[in-house]
C-alpha cells in the first residue's frame, strides 16, 4: 500500500508551481504527451475521449440551429491567401509554408491552413448566385497550424483541433445576429456542459480578429487567476465578400456582396477544464464530458462473488451512466489514485461486507465525501447524482469567478490586483489605443473584453483619467 499515492505525489502542488501542475496533470492522467516534433502533442485515447465527447455534444447544438459540416482542403495557395490584406498580415507571423512536392520545388507557396475564411470565401464566390443560395451555415471540424512561439499542451500548440464555422448572409442584420446567436452558444455550452462560467463581450479593435468588423468572446477564469480566450465569433461584415467577389441577386434582380461570419473553439478547452476544475489530486470532469461517469472497483477481488458482483452492477448502470469495472490486479488504493487523477465522477467500491450488507460505498470526485448507499435503485440514485455534480462544478467555478473580480478606478489599484490577488480586473477605458498598450506595457494585462453587461466604476480612464467609455475585463492570459 506504500505505493498507492504514488501517482498523486508525483503531481506538483499547484499553489507552488501552476504551469508545471498542470503539465503533471495532462501527463499523469494520460490525456497528452509530446511527440518528437517540438511544439506538437499526441492526444491520447482517454484525452481524445474527452474532446468526442465534447465534440459531439457541441456537433449537436451547431445542427439544431441550422449549420451543416463540411471539409475544406488543409492547403491554401499563395494567391488565394493574398485576396484579404489584413487577414494575410493578421497570421503572416505564425503561417507554415510548402515550398517543394516530392523533389520539385513548387512554383507557388503553399500554406498549411491557420483558418479558412479564403478558403470558404473562394468556395462561396463560385457556389453563391442568387438569394435563394442564402443563408449558407456551414461548419467544419479540422486541425489547423500556426507555428506558435511557446507552447503547451491544448492551450498553445503548433497544430491543434478545431471547430470552423463559416455563414454566408443576405444582410448585414442576419449576419449579425448569426454572430451573437453563436456566441450563445459557446457560452451555454460552457455552462451545461463544461460546468465553466464566462463573461460575454466584445473585443476592442486591437484584440479584433484580422479581418473582421467585430470579433465577440467568451472569456473564463483558471484557478490561478489567469484568463482564458474560451471560443470567439467574428462578423465580417462584406469585407470579405469585396475581396472574393462573392455576390448573389437579389429579390429586385441587383447584385448584391454576402455577409459573413466565422466562429471557432479549439482543444483549447481541454485546457480550460483541467485548470477551472481540478486539484491537487488530478482532473475533476464534469459529468458531461467524462469519458467514465462511474467506476467500480471491487475490494477483495480473490473473495467468492466479489467480481461477479462487480460484473452485475456494470451490466446494471450501463442504462443509465457510462460505466467501467476496473477488475485489474492492481491495489484498491491505486486504482482510488488513478481515477481520482483521471477525474472519474463517482467511484462505487464493493466487497465482500458489503455484498452482505446489499450496499456500496459510493465516493464523489467533486467533494470527496463517502457515503455508504443501496445496492437497490442505483439506477435513479447515479443520474441523480451526476446531476447534482455537474452543478456543483459550476456553482464553485462560479463563486471562483466572482470572488477574484476586483474593480479597478486608478493603475494603483490595478497593479496591485494583479500583483496580489490575481484574477479579472474590472476598469473603465477611455477607448483609446494607447491607454490599451500603456496598461499591456505596464502590467502585462490585456483588454479580455466590453462586457455586455455595462457597469460604471468610475467616470473616468484607469490610465489616463480622462472621460471613459466602456468597462472593461482585463487580466493576464494564457
Amino acid at each position: 500500500m506504500a505505493n498507492d499515492k504514488k501517482l498523486v505525489a508525483e503531481i506538483t502542488d499547484m499553489e507552488k508551481d501552476f504551469p508545471q501542475w498542470y503539465t503533471d496533470v495532462v501527463k499523469k492522467a494520460e490525456l497528452a504527451d509530446y511527440s518528437s516534433l517540438k511544439g506538437c502533442m499526441i492526444i491520447k485515447p482517454y484525452g481524445y475521449a474527452i474532446w468526442e465527447l465534447l465534440q459531439r455534444q457541441l456537433d449537436d447544438r451547431f445542427k439544431e440551429t441550422g449549420h451543416e459540416n463540411v471539409y475544406m482542403p488543409m492547403f491554401i495557395p499563395e494567391s488565394l491567401l493574398q485576396k484579404e490584406k489584413d487577414h494575410v498580415e493578421g497570421f503572416a507571423p505564425e503561417v507554415a509554408w510548402v515550398t517543394q512536392g516530392g523533389e520539385n520545388e513548387l512554383p507557388e507557396r503553399i500554406c498549411v491552413r491557420p483558418t479558412s475564411e479564403t478558403l470558404f470565401c473562394d468556395h462561396y464566390s463560385h457556389v453563391i448566385q442568387s438569394y435563394r443560395d442564402l443563408p449558407k451555415l456551414y461548419n467544419q471540424w479540422c486541425s489547423v497550424v500556426r507555428w506558435e512561439k511557446t507552447t503547451r499542451p491544448f492551450l498553445r500548440t503548433t497544430e491543434f483541433l478545431w471547430q470552423e464555422g463559416h455563414t454566408a448572409h443576405a444582410t448585414a442584420e442576419e449576419s449579425q445576429t448569426e454572430t451573437i446567436k453563436m456566441l450563445n452558444v459557446y457560452s451555454d455550452f460552457c455552462k451545461d456542459v463544461l460546468a465553466i462560467p464566462v463573461i460575454k463581450g466584445e473585443k476592442t479593435e486591437k484584440e479584433r480578429f484580422a479581418g473582421a468588423k467585430n470579433t465577440y468572446t467568451i472569456e473564463s477564469l483558471m484557478h490561478d487567476g489567469k484568463a482564458l480566450q474560451s471560443g470567439t465569433s467574428h462578423n465580417f461584415g462584406d469585407g470579405f465578400a469585396r475581396a472574393f467577389g462573392i455576390q448573389y441577386t437579389d429579390k429586385n434582380n441587383e447584385l448584391q456582396y454576402v455577409h459573413q461570419t466565422s466562429w471557432g473553439v479549439s482543444t483549447r478547452l481541454m485546457g480550460a477544464i483541467i485548470m477551472v476544475h481540478g486539484d491537487n489530486s488530478g482532473l475533476k470532469l464534469p459529468p458531461a464530458i467524462a469519458p467514465i461517469q462511474v467506476v467500480i472497483v471491487p475490494i477483495a477481488m480473490h473473495k467468492e462473488g466479489v467480481i461477479e458482483k462487480a460484473e452485475e452492477l456494470t451490466a446494471r448502470l450501463k442504462s443509465v451512466a457510462r460505466v467501467k469495472a476496473d477488475l485489474t490486479d492492481k491495489t484498491p488504493g491505486w486504482k482510488f489514485s488513478e481515477y481520482e487523477m483521471k477525474g472519474v465522477p463517482i467511484r462505487l467500491e464493493v466487497g465482500p461486507k458489503d455484498i452482505e450488507q446489499n450496499q456500496v460505498v459510493l465516493v464523489r470526485r467533486d467533494t470527496g465525501e463517502k457515503q455508504v448507499v443501496s445496492m437497490d435503485g442505483l439506477e435513479e440514485t447515479i443520474p441523480a447524482l451526476l446531476q447534482e455534480i455537474q452543478t456543483n462544478l459550476y456553482e464553485k467555478a462560479l463563486k471562483n469567478l466572482q470572488e477574484n473580480t476586483y474593480p479597478a478606478t486608478n493603475m494603483e489599484e490595478f497593479e496591485d490586483i494583479l500583483d496580489n490577488t490575481p484574477g479579472f480586473v474590472k476598469a473603465m477605458w477611455c477607448g483609446n489605443r494607447a491607454c490599451e498598450d500603456e496598461i499591456k506595457e505596464l502590467t502585462g494585462a490585456t483588454s479580455r473584453c466590453i462586457p455586455f453587461e455595462q457597469e460604471e466604476i468610475s467616470d473616468t480612464c484607469v490610465c489616463c483619467g480622462e472621460k471613459a467609455k466602456y468597462m472593461l475585463y482585463w487580466g493576464r492570459a494564457y
